[in-house]
């Protein structure tokens, strides 16, 4: 079977790319805007077509604590939410990580603090980087700029998962999520009947029950268990840093930004270089790990770096660390749903690097 191309939305991708990869159930709750990944499930009936179980729980609560049972079993399983129902799944995602288990989590940001805006937003880049829930924990965070990279990274996100025993999360956000392009569809995979050995399949004549939990009263085993947790993320720093640039072999300013913000800053660098001002982007794919080698890197050939976000300035505390003062960083952003023009990307450029 060959790929399949299609007209759809972010969020509808990312709904028929878990149909196709396998996935074995998704447990979720609607809000705005990504309520498509339900509603597309639902229609879509994946039951009769793979036997994948769709549910919506009665609250995001329920949603990811059905994910800690999925994930349990070893089964392929996921959610998805808008920035509020993420920080009600808090505490699941870090039970998750605390089990060492492998799931996927899709936030399609919007406009906060508290209720805010149905409009996108980058502003939950903390939540998902530094652990939004309690504990020393990481997930991998994808960040997508294209209605492909939601389909697509829907399998890299659970292969991940599954290779470190760790939740993964789409960071993706309400423009990506409503907009419509072209996307090549793989073929339908299998579910897959294999458990891993870990999972909680009962006692067998082989071996004893297999237990699952994040609990230790022991302070010197949770350290341990800290200690193996750390070395795991950073294997993922080495291993798996992914991103994206763009006109950075003359460079002489650079911007940094991811989603949304990363397709502005692509129209941004256009109209700079019209004007004989040679910038350069580098777009981060994964936010963890994030990819500070190659940003500290780049500022070795840079006068200057602008991050380009649509929050107060969130990921720019990051790209200072990977700069670690070489040269000057600034940040750009608009905030409360309002999506950045390639124009005042380049004006601030001038305003805060160049004229600096």
């Amino acid at each position: 079977m060959e790929k399949e191309l299609r007209l759809m939305k972010g969020n509808e991708a990312i709904a028929e790319a878990a149909i196709r990869a396998g996935t074995d159930g998704y447990f979720g709750y609607p809000i705005t805007p990504q309520s498509e990944v339900l509603e597309y499930l639902t229609l879509e009936k994946p039951h009769e077509r793979t036997g994948m179980v769709v549910l919506q729980a009665e609250s995001e609560v329920a949603a990811i604590n059905m994910v800690y049972g999925g994930a349990g079993c070893g089964k392929k399983v996921m959610t998805s939410s808008s920035s509020p129902g993420i920080s009600l799944k808090q505490e699941g995602i870090s039970y998750i990580a605390g089990a060492e288990l492998p799931c996927l989590v899709v936030n399609v940001v919007r406009g906060g603090p508290g209720l805010g805006t149905i409009q996108p937003s980058q502003s939950d880049y903390f939540q998902a980087t530094k652990g939004g829930g309690h504990g020393d924990y990481k997930m991998i965070v994808l960040a997508p700029s294209s209605v492909q990279e939601m389909a697509d990274f829907v399998e890299l996100a659970f292969d991940l998962a599954f290779k470190y025993r760790n939740p993964a999360m789409i960071l993706s956000d309400g423009a990506i999520g409503q907009m419509m392009e072209k996307v090549w569809l793989k073929p339908q995979k299998e579910r897959s009947k294999e458990l891993p050995g870990w999972a909680t399949t009962g006692k067998t004549p082989d071996r004893e029950r297999n237990i699952i939990t994040s609990l230790d009263l022991d302070s010197n085993k949770q350290e341990q268990f800290n200690i193996k947790l750390q070395k795991k993320y950073r294997e993922m720093q080495e291993k798996e840093v992914r991103y994206e640039t763009f006109q950075c072999e003359d460079a002489e300013y650079l911007l940094v930004a991811y989603g949304t913000s990363s397709r502005v800053s692509q129209k941004a660098i256009q109209l700079a270089r019209k004007e004989g001002i040679k910038v350069g982007l580098l777009r981060p794919i994964t936010l963890f790990p994030f990819p500070s080698k190659e940003i500290n890197e780049l500022a070795n050939q840079v006068k200057g770096i602008l991050s380009v976000e649509m929050s107060a300035g969130q990921m720019v505390e990051d790209v200072r660390l990977a700069v670690n003062g070489k040269v000057p960083v600034e940040h750009f952003g608009r905030m409360g749903g309002i999506v950045t023009t390639a124009e005042e990307v380049v004006e601030n450029l001038k305003i805060k690097i160049i004229g600096g």
